[in-house]
Protein backbone atom coordinates (compact mmCIF):
# COMPACT_ATOMS: atom_id res chain seq x y z
CA UNK A 1 0.00 0.00 0.00
CA UNK A 2 1.78 3.35 -0.71
CA UNK A 3 1.57 6.43 1.21
CA UNK A 4 -1.32 8.57 -0.27
CA UNK A 5 -3.39 5.36 -0.01
CA UNK A 6 -2.38 4.90 4.23
CA UNK A 7 -3.57 8.68 4.80
CA UNK A 8 -7.20 8.50 3.35
CA UNK A 9 -7.51 5.16 5.00
CA UNK A 10 -6.62 6.89 8.24
CA UNK A 11 -9.09 9.35 7.49
CA UNK A 12 -11.78 7.15 6.82
CA UNK A 13 -13.00 6.63 10.33
CA UNK A 14 -13.03 10.69 10.88
CA UNK A 15 -14.59 11.43 7.68
CA UNK A 16 -17.13 8.79 8.58
CA UNK A 17 -17.32 9.98 11.89
CA UNK A 18 -18.79 14.17 10.59
CA UNK A 19 -20.90 12.19 7.88
CA UNK A 20 -23.04 10.62 10.97
CA UNK A 21 -22.81 13.75 12.98
CA UNK A 22 -24.17 15.65 9.57
CA UNK A 23 -27.26 13.42 9.29
CA UNK A 24 -28.17 13.41 13.10
CA UNK A 25 -27.70 17.37 12.80
CA UNK A 26 -30.17 17.32 9.79
CA UNK A 27 -33.01 15.14 11.54
CA UNK A 28 -32.79 17.19 14.73
CA UNK A 29 -33.36 19.86 12.27
CA UNK A 30 -36.22 18.35 10.35
CA UNK A 31 -37.73 16.96 13.58
CA UNK A 32 -37.91 20.35 14.88
CA UNK A 33 -39.36 21.74 11.74
CA UNK A 34 -42.15 19.09 11.62
CA UNK A 35 -43.11 19.79 15.77
CA UNK A 36 -43.37 23.25 15.02
CA UNK A 37 -45.30 23.00 11.76
CA UNK A 38 -48.28 20.27 13.67
CA UNK A 39 -48.27 22.57 16.48
CA UNK A 40 -46.86 19.84 19.12
CA UNK A 41 -43.65 20.39 21.30
CA UNK A 42 -41.29 18.56 21.70
CA UNK A 43 -40.38 16.11 25.05
CA UNK A 44 -38.58 18.39 27.64
CA UNK A 45 -36.55 17.14 30.33
CA UNK A 46 -38.18 16.47 33.28
CA UNK A 47 -36.29 18.81 36.08
CA UNK A 48 -36.50 18.53 40.28
CA UNK A 49 -39.68 20.85 41.85
CA UNK A 50 -38.10 23.80 43.17
CA UNK A 51 -40.76 25.86 45.14
CA UNK A 52 -41.20 28.93 43.86
CA UNK A 53 -40.14 30.18 47.54
CA UNK A 54 -38.00 29.06 50.50
CA UNK A 55 -40.00 28.84 53.81
CA UNK A 56 -39.16 32.13 56.29
CA UNK A 57 -37.30 31.23 59.46
CA UNK A 58 -39.32 30.57 62.21
CA UNK A 59 -40.19 33.78 64.59
CA UNK A 60 -38.88 33.90 67.83
CA UNK A 61 -41.24 36.82 68.95
CA UNK A 62 -42.90 36.49 72.14
CA UNK A 63 -45.71 38.31 70.75
CA UNK A 64 -46.27 39.81 66.69
CA UNK A 65 -45.29 43.86 67.18
CA UNK A 66 -48.29 44.37 65.06
CA UNK A 67 -49.79 46.84 67.12
CA UNK A 68 -47.85 46.59 70.20
CA UNK A 69 -48.19 49.67 72.43
CA UNK A 70 -45.71 52.70 72.11
CA UNK A 71 -44.85 55.93 74.18
CA UNK A 72 -45.67 58.90 72.97
CA UNK A 73 -42.75 60.74 71.12
CA UNK A 74 -40.75 62.61 73.82
CA UNK A 75 -39.89 65.52 71.69
CA UNK A 76 -43.48 66.72 72.17
CA UNK A 77 -43.76 66.58 75.98
CA UNK A 78 -42.70 70.60 75.70
CA UNK A 79 -45.90 71.34 74.62
CA UNK A 80 -47.94 69.86 77.79
CA UNK A 81 -49.06 72.62 80.25
CA UNK A 82 -47.47 70.28 83.09
CA UNK A 83 -44.15 69.52 80.79
CA UNK A 84 -42.21 70.65 83.88
CA UNK A 85 -43.59 68.44 86.14
CA UNK A 86 -43.52 65.16 83.31
CA UNK A 87 -39.95 65.50 83.10
CA UNK A 88 -39.08 65.56 86.50
CA UNK A 89 -41.54 62.58 86.98
CA UNK A 90 -39.56 60.85 84.37
CA UNK A 91 -36.10 61.86 85.83
CA UNK A 92 -37.24 60.15 88.97
CA UNK A 93 -38.20 57.17 87.57
CA UNK A 94 -34.93 56.93 85.73
CA UNK A 95 -32.86 57.69 88.51
CA UNK A 96 -34.85 57.24 91.88
CA UNK A 97 -31.97 56.34 93.58
CA UNK A 98 -30.18 59.51 92.74
CA UNK A 99 -33.65 61.21 94.71
CA UNK A 100 -34.94 58.93 97.12
CA UNK A 101 -32.04 56.55 97.67
CA UNK A 102 -29.57 55.54 100.42
CA UNK A 103 -28.34 58.69 99.29
CA UNK A 104 -30.86 60.53 98.15
CA UNK A 105 -30.39 64.54 97.46
CA UNK A 106 -34.29 64.75 97.85
CA UNK A 107 -35.13 62.01 100.73
CA UNK A 108 -33.67 58.98 101.62
CA UNK A 109 -36.16 56.61 101.76
CA UNK A 110 -35.27 53.74 99.46
CA UNK A 111 -32.83 50.87 98.68
CA UNK A 112 -30.90 51.88 96.15
CA UNK A 113 -32.56 50.42 92.96
CA UNK A 114 -34.27 52.92 90.66
CA UNK A 115 -37.87 52.28 89.38
CA UNK A 116 -36.57 51.14 85.95
CA UNK A 117 -35.25 48.60 87.01
CA UNK A 118 -38.25 46.52 87.04
CA UNK A 119 -40.10 48.88 84.53
CA UNK A 120 -37.49 49.23 81.30
CA UNK A 121 -36.75 52.12 79.57
CA UNK A 122 -38.44 54.76 81.81
CA UNK A 123 -41.59 52.51 82.01
CA UNK A 124 -42.06 52.30 77.65
CA UNK A 125 -40.70 49.35 77.01
CA UNK A 126 -42.92 46.48 75.36
CA UNK A 127 -43.30 43.45 78.06
CA UNK A 128 -40.99 45.12 80.16
CA UNK A 129 -43.54 46.11 82.55
CA UNK A 130 -44.51 50.06 81.29
CA UNK A 131 -46.66 52.21 82.65
CA UNK A 132 -49.00 52.27 79.21
CA UNK A 133 -52.04 51.18 81.50
CA UNK A 134 -51.41 53.63 84.93
CA UNK A 135 -53.75 55.88 83.76
CA UNK A 136 -56.34 53.61 82.19
CA UNK A 137 -57.08 51.16 84.64
CA UNK A 138 -56.23 53.38 88.35
CA UNK A 139 -57.77 53.79 90.61
CA UNK A 140 -58.98 49.72 90.81
CA UNK A 141 -59.73 46.75 93.40
CA UNK A 142 -56.55 44.86 93.82
CA UNK A 143 -56.88 41.72 95.36
CA UNK A 144 -53.99 41.92 97.37
CA UNK A 145 -55.51 44.79 99.22
CA UNK A 146 -59.21 43.96 99.21
CA UNK A 147 -59.17 47.73 98.04
CA UNK A 148 -59.46 50.16 95.81
CA UNK A 149 -56.50 51.33 94.96
CA UNK A 150 -55.26 54.60 93.41
CA UNK A 151 -51.81 55.38 91.13
CA UNK A 152 -51.06 57.23 94.81
CA UNK A 153 -51.42 53.79 96.29
CA UNK A 154 -49.74 51.91 93.82
CA UNK A 155 -46.55 53.61 93.46
CA UNK A 156 -46.17 53.61 97.49
CA UNK A 157 -46.63 49.73 97.60
CA UNK A 158 -43.16 49.66 95.06
CA UNK A 159 -41.71 52.36 97.52
CA UNK A 160 -42.50 49.48 100.05
CA UNK A 161 -41.91 46.74 98.53
CA UNK A 162 -39.50 46.52 95.46
CA UNK A 163 -37.32 49.54 96.94
CA UNK A 164 -37.76 48.41 100.07
CA UNK A 165 -38.35 51.41 101.71
CA UNK A 166 -40.91 53.88 102.48
CA UNK A 167 -44.14 55.83 101.13
CA UNK A 168 -44.00 59.39 99.65
CA UNK A 169 -47.12 61.66 100.51
CA UNK A 170 -49.20 62.07 98.27
CA UNK A 171 -48.95 65.85 98.07
CA UNK A 172 -45.40 65.86 97.34
CA UNK A 173 -43.41 67.35 94.18
CA UNK A 174 -42.38 63.78 93.67
CA UNK A 175 -45.40 61.62 93.88
CA UNK A 176 -47.27 64.53 91.50
CA UNK A 177 -44.32 64.41 89.27
CA UNK A 178 -44.11 60.49 88.78
CA UNK A 179 -48.06 60.43 88.68
CA UNK A 180 -47.87 63.09 85.49
CA UNK A 181 -45.51 60.85 83.91
CA UNK A 182 -47.26 58.09 84.04
CA UNK A 183 -50.94 59.55 82.94
CA UNK A 184 -48.40 61.36 80.06
CA UNK A 185 -47.39 57.65 78.85
CA UNK A 186 -51.35 56.29 79.03
CA UNK A 187 -52.68 60.07 77.42
CA UNK A 188 -53.78 58.10 74.30
CA UNK A 189 -54.91 54.74 75.84
CA UNK A 190 -58.62 54.54 76.38
CA UNK A 191 -60.36 54.32 80.22
CA UNK A 192 -60.56 50.48 81.10
CA UNK A 193 -57.81 49.21 77.91
CA UNK A 194 -55.35 47.60 78.47
CA UNK A 195 -53.17 48.07 74.98
CA UNK A 196 -51.33 45.06 73.92
CA UNK A 197 -47.57 44.98 75.51
CA UNK A 198 -48.82 46.11 78.72
CA UNK A 199 -47.56 44.21 81.99
CA UNK A 200 -45.22 40.77 81.78
CA UNK A 201 -45.21 38.33 79.38
CA UNK A 202 -46.88 35.21 80.94
CA UNK A 203 -44.36 32.28 80.56
CA UNK A 204 -46.07 28.82 79.71
CA UNK A 205 -46.36 26.43 82.76
CA UNK A 206 -43.66 23.46 83.10
CA UNK A 207 -45.07 19.97 84.12
CA UNK A 208 -42.26 20.45 86.93
CA UNK A 209 -41.47 22.42 89.33
CA UNK A 210 -38.48 25.50 88.49
CA UNK A 211 -35.45 23.86 89.77
CA UNK A 212 -33.22 26.77 91.65
CA UNK A 213 -29.89 24.22 91.33
CA UNK A 214 -30.24 24.48 87.52
CA UNK A 215 -30.96 27.95 87.56
CA UNK A 216 -27.77 28.89 89.03
CA UNK A 217 -26.04 27.26 86.57
CA UNK A 218 -28.43 29.21 83.94
CA UNK A 219 -27.13 32.75 86.15
CA UNK A 220 -23.70 31.93 85.82
CA UNK A 221 -23.69 31.44 82.00
CA UNK A 222 -26.43 34.53 81.58
CA UNK A 223 -26.29 36.58 84.29
CA UNK A 224 -23.02 37.06 86.00
CA UNK A 225 -21.77 40.13 83.83
CA UNK A 226 -23.96 42.63 84.88
CA UNK A 227 -24.92 41.18 88.31
CA UNK A 228 -22.27 39.54 89.22
CA UNK A 229 -21.61 36.11 90.59
CA UNK A 230 -22.37 37.46 94.40
CA UNK A 231 -25.48 38.99 92.79
CA UNK A 232 -25.17 42.27 94.15
CA UNK A 233 -24.71 43.91 90.62
CA UNK A 234 -22.65 46.73 89.71
CA UNK A 235 -22.59 50.36 91.19
CA UNK A 236 -21.83 53.91 89.78
CA UNK A 237 -18.71 55.10 90.77
CA UNK A 238 -20.41 58.04 92.50
CA UNK A 239 -22.90 56.00 94.40
CA UNK A 240 -25.86 57.27 93.70
CA UNK A 241 -27.22 54.09 92.54
CA UNK A 242 -26.86 50.99 90.52
CA UNK A 243 -25.73 50.82 86.87
CA UNK A 244 -26.70 46.85 87.28
CA UNK A 245 -29.17 46.19 90.27
CA UNK A 246 -28.43 43.92 92.99
CA UNK A 247 -30.81 40.30 92.61
CA UNK A 248 -30.30 39.50 95.97
CA UNK A 249 -29.47 40.32 99.60
CA UNK A 250 -30.12 43.60 101.77
CA UNK A 251 -30.25 46.44 98.37
CA UNK A 252 -32.51 44.00 96.11
CA UNK A 253 -36.10 43.63 95.95
CA UNK A 254 -38.38 41.98 99.62
CA UNK A 255 -40.41 39.32 99.80
CA UNK A 256 -43.34 41.20 99.28
CA UNK A 257 -42.51 42.39 95.95
CA UNK A 258 -44.09 41.27 92.68
CA UNK A 259 -41.24 39.77 91.33
CA UNK A 260 -40.76 37.56 94.22
CA UNK A 261 -43.40 35.68 92.61
CA UNK A 262 -41.88 32.95 90.20
CA UNK A 263 -44.18 33.78 87.27
CA UNK A 264 -43.30 37.44 87.52
CA UNK A 265 -39.81 37.14 87.42
CA UNK A 266 -39.88 34.51 84.64
CA UNK A 267 -41.97 36.33 81.96
CA UNK A 268 -39.63 39.66 82.62
CA UNK A 269 -36.50 37.77 82.13
CA UNK A 270 -37.61 35.85 79.32
CA UNK A 271 -38.97 39.14 77.61
CA UNK A 272 -36.33 41.19 78.41
CA UNK A 273 -33.09 39.28 80.10
CA UNK A 274 -30.02 38.77 79.37
CA UNK A 275 -28.74 41.88 78.54
CA UNK A 276 -29.59 42.28 74.64
CA UNK A 277 -32.98 40.73 74.61
CA UNK A 278 -36.07 41.91 73.60
CA UNK A 279 -39.41 40.35 73.61
CA UNK A 280 -39.14 40.07 69.57
CA UNK A 281 -35.52 38.31 69.79
CA UNK A 282 -35.48 36.46 73.37
CA UNK A 283 -32.57 34.38 74.43
CA UNK A 284 -33.56 32.40 77.02
CA UNK A 285 -36.16 29.47 76.72
CA UNK A 286 -38.92 28.79 79.01
CA UNK A 287 -37.68 26.10 81.11
CA UNK A 288 -34.57 28.45 81.29
CA UNK A 289 -36.77 31.51 82.67
CA UNK A 290 -38.59 29.43 85.28
CA UNK A 291 -35.26 28.33 86.79
CA UNK A 292 -33.25 31.34 86.66
CA UNK A 293 -36.74 32.86 88.42
CA UNK A 294 -36.55 29.86 90.98
CA UNK A 295 -32.23 30.51 91.81
CA UNK A 296 -32.96 34.26 92.02
CA UNK A 297 -35.72 33.42 94.50
CA UNK A 298 -34.16 31.17 97.08
CA UNK A 299 -31.62 33.38 98.09
CA UNK A 300 -31.69 35.98 101.01
CA UNK A 301 -33.77 39.25 100.50
CA UNK A 302 -35.21 41.64 102.99
CA UNK A 303 -38.68 40.23 104.64
CA UNK A 304 -41.00 42.65 104.11
CA UNK A 305 -43.89 42.94 106.61
CA UNK A 306 -47.58 42.53 105.25
CA UNK A 307 -49.77 41.48 107.28
CA UNK A 308 -53.01 42.76 105.51
CA UNK A 309 -52.02 41.55 102.42
CA UNK A 310 -54.58 39.45 100.40
CA UNK A 311 -57.41 39.37 103.09
CA UNK A 312 -59.89 36.89 100.82
CA UNK A 313 -56.58 34.08 100.42
CA UNK A 314 -58.92 32.36 97.51
CA UNK A 315 -57.32 35.30 95.33
CA UNK A 316 -54.19 34.37 95.93
CA UNK A 317 -52.18 34.05 92.88
CA UNK A 318 -50.90 30.20 92.30
CA UNK A 319 -47.33 31.28 93.33
CA UNK A 320 -48.09 33.12 95.91
CA UNK A 321 -44.92 31.95 98.32
CA UNK A 322 -46.50 32.04 101.75
CA UNK A 323 -49.56 30.89 102.95
CA UNK A 324 -52.55 30.12 104.36
CA UNK A 325 -54.36 28.95 100.94
CA UNK A 326 -57.35 28.23 100.18
CA UNK A 327 -56.27 25.01 98.76
CA UNK A 328 -54.44 21.90 100.11
CA UNK A 329 -50.75 22.04 98.07
CA UNK A 330 -48.15 23.15 99.99
CA UNK A 331 -46.25 26.23 100.53
CA UNK A 332 -43.20 24.72 98.23
CA UNK A 333 -45.52 23.73 95.43
CA UNK A 334 -47.22 27.14 94.96
CA UNK A 335 -43.76 28.93 95.24
CA UNK A 336 -42.01 26.56 93.02
CA UNK A 337 -44.17 24.72 91.04
CA UNK A 338 -45.90 22.18 89.13
CA UNK A 339 -48.36 25.10 88.77
CA UNK A 340 -50.82 23.57 86.50
CA UNK A 341 -53.03 21.40 89.21
CA UNK A 342 -52.77 24.82 91.30
CA UNK A 343 -54.40 26.43 88.61
CA UNK A 344 -57.01 23.84 87.65
CA UNK A 345 -58.23 23.55 91.29
CA UNK A 346 -58.77 27.39 91.49
CA UNK A 347 -60.76 27.10 88.25
CA UNK A 348 -62.86 25.15 89.42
Amino acid sequence: MNQNSKSLFRLFPLIMGLLVSALLLVGLIAGLLYFDYVGLEPPKMQLAAVPATLDSPKSKALMDPVGMWQAPDWTSVDAEANADEIKYGRELIVNTSEYLGPQGKVRKISNGLNCQNCHLQAGTAPLGNNYSTAKSTYPKVRGRSGNSEDIQLRINGCFQRSLNGEVLANDSKEMIAMVAYMNWLGRDVAKGEEPKGSGIYEVPLLDRAADPVKGKTIYERQCVTCHMIDGQGVMKTDGSGYTYPPLWGEHSYNQGAGLFRMSRFAGYVKANMPFGATYENPILSDEESWDVAAYVNSLDRPKGDFPSDWPDISKKPMDHPFGPYSDEFSEQQHKFGPFQAIKEAASK
